[in-house]
């Protein structure tokens, strides 16, 4: 059974479209799923995640729009000895920007999460002929207020956790550095709550962690925010960690045309906590209703 067949094979019990593959012009060879017609609305996920981490919104997004979920290279399904090019946020961007072209679905309502939204953000500033709305869920990176201030960076008692997360990791230890990660990230206890599907995916996805830490996120900057000219829903969750708050409360003030959704009793993982919550919010900011 060859690499394809299994990706299908896993896809259809998981309820998911069947995965096809898209060749960007660098030659990066983009695995997503489909499913859907009408205006593409294009998610893209965040750390330690997939094309899978959008399961609960591929099928009830798609009735009403084109819906493409792509996983980003160095993620799964690649395999690292046939993966191209650097593991980097910037990479990623212009890798969204070529998928984008490559199916010629630009403009396209793009969502994104976490890492995915500072992904996101930056596509939009600086390909804003193919973002025709644009949507943040809980979007990853530091926050630097003050433009004269030095640049801005996570805290250091953060970045000594991903440290050891990152040491966990490459001593395969995945469990225990997973749990570290995720639960920093969302809320203490989330990781043994999770489904067997998220585990799953976090554990496929485990060694992009300690490349991640080696690629810090740039800092949402109001100059950076006011390249956003689209029209932009921020969405956080009410557990979520002040982070991820921080972030969506600056740039709700700084992008021009930005309003905010929070969802209710949801941490960072919003939208697969409270997946009917989140789709409406998607779907009414979008104008399918």
């Amino acid at each position: 059974m060859n690499a394809r067949t299994d990706l299908s094979v896993l896809t259809a019990v998981q309820g998911l479209p069947e995965p096809s593959f898209a060749t960007t012009k660098s030659g990066i060879s983009v695995p997503y799923v489909e499913c859907g017609e009408g205006e593409p609305l294009v998610l893209v996920h965040g750390s330690l995640c997939d094309y899978r981490y959008w399961s609960a919104q591929i099928l009830p997004l798609a009735k009403h729009f084109r819906v493409i979920v792509p996983s980003l290279s160095h993620y799964w399904p690649a395999v690292d000895a046939f993966v191209q090019g650097e593991f980097g946020w910037e990479a990623h961007v212009a890798e969204m920007a070529e998928f984008i072209e490559s199916l010629d679905l630009a403009p396209v309502h793009l969502v994104g999460h976490s890492r995915g939204g500072c992904v996101a953000f930056h596509l939009a500033r600086e390909y804003p002929r193919h973002v025709k709305t644009l949507t943040l869920a809980d979007p990853g990176g530091p926050l630097q207020t003050a433009p004269q201030a030095a640049p801005a960076a996570l805290p250091p008692a953060t970045n000594a956790l991903r440290t050891r997360v990152a040491e966990l990791i490459e001593q395969g230890e995945f469990d225990r550095g997973l749990e570290m990660f995720v639960d920093s990230v969302s809320m203490p206890g989330f990781w043994k709550k999770s489904t067997d599907d998220f585990r799953r995916m976090a554990l496929d996805n485990a060694l992009t962690l300690p490349k991640q830490f080696r690629d810090p996120l740039p800092a949402y900057t109001r100059e950076a925010a006011r390249d956003i000219k689209c029209r932009t829903l921020l969405i956080d969750g009410e557990k979520s960690p002040r982070m991820f708050r921080n972030n969506v409360e600056k740039l709700e003030e700084w992008i021009e045309f930005a309003q905010r959704q929070t969802i209710e009793r949801a941490s960072h993982g919003m939208n697969v906590a409270s997946p009917g919550a989140f789709n409406r919010a998607v779907l009414a900011f979008a104008g399918a209703w």
